[in-house]
């Protein structure tokens, strides 16, 4: 599945290298229920195959839920200023989180694509989040405020003064220590985990986000709206659940 740079395509999945989606941004997130920008929906397609599971699921992944022993196990990788991932939180992944919590493990993994400057930094703030045992809620609250720190208008949003300034604000909301989570905003530590999840993402053959992978096997939807692929990604979890 891995893919040379191509032209903007009309689908809402950001590649890792290619030219940024954005031009279509404005109140992407507020339309999700609707968001078709022609063609086919794709969730980064490849050929498919069982993926290494140390390299998919680490034993310390972050979870925004669990179940013991990981039967069944939905793994993200995303990109936090992607206006696709964007798309998919709103219109799938965050019900879906919430319908099956207790049933599944739910994992996120880190891939800032290149051309979302500030989304190296979110990831970090994740992480830092993390470090506080936030990293589901700073996850929430990025996403939940990605209008106000990822776009500008209908352009990428570069400013990471005001980007820092918006995730500080989110720390302390979760409650969280805010000098312990600047420090760790630009630790080596947590740079170094962000870093592990995009180099386990290139060696499954990751190239854009979302991408997804249901108990081990890559998604590949063929929907052709974002209700459509959330179909399908219950459809793949519930015949894991019933296997």
């Amino acid at each position: 599945m891995s893919r040379t740079p191509q032209p903007r395509r009309s689908t809402p999945v950001a590649a890792r290298r290619g030219p940024s989606l954005n031009a279509v941004l404005t109140g992407v997130v507020a339309l999700v229920a609707v968001l078709v920008i022609g063609g086919v929906l794709v969730v980064n397609r490849s050929s498919g195959g069982s993926a290494d599971q140390s390299r998919l699921l680490p034993a310390d992944a972050h979870t925004l839920s669990a179940v013991e022993g990981n039967r069944v196990t939905l793994v993200e990788f995303l990109d936090y200023q992607c206006p696709a991932c964007a798309s998919y939180y709103s219109g799938i992944t965050k019900q879906l989180e919430e319908d099956y919590r207790g049933r599944i493990t739910f994992a996120t993994r880190n891939f800032p694509l290149d051309v979302h400057p500030l989304a190296p930094l979110a990831a970090r703030a994740a992480e830092a989040a993390g470090e506080q045992g936030q990293q589901t809620g700073m996850y929430h609250a990025l996403y939940g405020g990605f209008q106000d720190w990822a776009v500008t208008g209908q352009a990428t949003a570069t400013d990471e003064t005001a980007a820092r300034t918006a995730f500080e604000r989110y720390a302390q909301d979760l409650g969280l220590d805010v000098d312990r989570f600047r420090t760790d905003l630009d630790s080596d530590a947590v740079k170094a985990a962000v870093d592990r999840d995009v180099a386990d993402g290139k060696a499954l053959g990751v190239t854009g986000t979302p991408t997804f992978f249901v108990g081990g096997e890559r998604f590949e939807p063929t929907g052709r709206t974002l209700q459509a692929v959330g179909d399908e990604l219950r459809a793949a979890l519930d015949e894991a659940l019933a296997g």
